[in-house]
């Protein structure tokens, strides 16, 4: 009896270890599928819509922007620079042309984006004058995890989700408006965007965005913050420095350079 429950359990042992095995093996392989996906990467047909501790904001008018934008009579401020960057169109290596003619693949023709073609803005900023802004502390659901120093965002490059007559694309918080960069209580809490020139705009959108959700200039939209682990793989993790998805495949550390993301990454 006691040679056969040893048997038993050394063959138990032998099962077990070939199953860890197999597991480590498993997840390796896991990871590298994960990291050619990234690279080569095509629109998911079959989006989650997904629910977290954010809300939808639900029935927002969204109008698109695009870097390198001119000023009009609706839309005030050039996007030659953005609230958080004064190089923008710099930083993203030139004009984000809006004109479908011009594009290709979710990004303009004629050269690689450094930065996230998709990305949007809201009308709120967390710093002012070198400093950040006294309700940041509170309004802000991340910013205990994110916080640095002050007169440092801990907003931009964030990753919204925007649905649109049933798709949905992901995004990142690269300007604020439109037209305000004060209205917390909208962007964090349950107030509707204030009345403005575009009829009550509460979220802009770039060409990329407006293209994947198959928008006009204008449309409603439901948006959410998403947590960088909750993003699916799509065109949107694709290009850029500023690229949650770019930086982890590089084996970045994201606590030092994407800090506003770190602590809903991927472990």
């Amino acid at each position: 009896m006691k040679r056969v429950l040893t048997a038993s359990i050394l063959a138990g042992i032998a099962l077990h270890s070939q199953g860890v095995a197999m597991a480590s093996e498993f997840q390796a392989y896991a990871m590298v599928l994960r990291q050619k996906a990234i690279v080569n990467v095509e629109a998911p047909k079959n989006l989650p819509l997904g629910f977290n501790r954010y809300p939808w904001k639900r029935d927002i008018v969204a109008t698109v922007f695009w870097i390198g934008e001119r000023p009009t009579e609706n839309n005030p401020v050039p996007n030659n620079k953005s609230s958080w960057d004064a190089r923008w169109a710099a930083s993203f290596g030139g004009y984000d042309n809006p004109d479908p003619a011009g594009r290709r693949n979710f990004a303009p023709r004629g050269f690689e984006p450094r930065q996230n073609p998709f990305y949007i803005a809201l009308p709120y900023n967390d710093v002012m004058h070198g400093g950040t802004k006294s309700e940041s502390r509170k309004a802000i659901p991340w910013f205990k995890q994110a916080f640095e120093k002050a007169g440092q965002t801990v907003c931009k490059g964030r990753w919204v989700a925007i649905r649109h007559n049933g798709r949905i694309a992901y995004a990142q918080w690269e300007d604020c408006g439109p037209f305000r960069t004060d209205h917390w209580a909208y962007v964090f809490g349950n107030e509707r965007p204030r009345p403005n020139l575009n009829q009550s705009a509460g979220l802009d959108i770039s060409p990329a965005v407006r293209d994947f959700l198959g928008m006009g200039s204008k449309g409603i939209v439901d948006w959410k913050f998403v947590e960088v682990s909750e993003v699916p793989l799509g065109p949107w993790a694709k290009y850029g420095e500023n690229n949650t998805f770019v930086l982890q495949h590089r084996g970045a550390n994201l606590a030092d350079v994407d800090r506003n993301n770190a602590s809903g990454a991927l472990k």
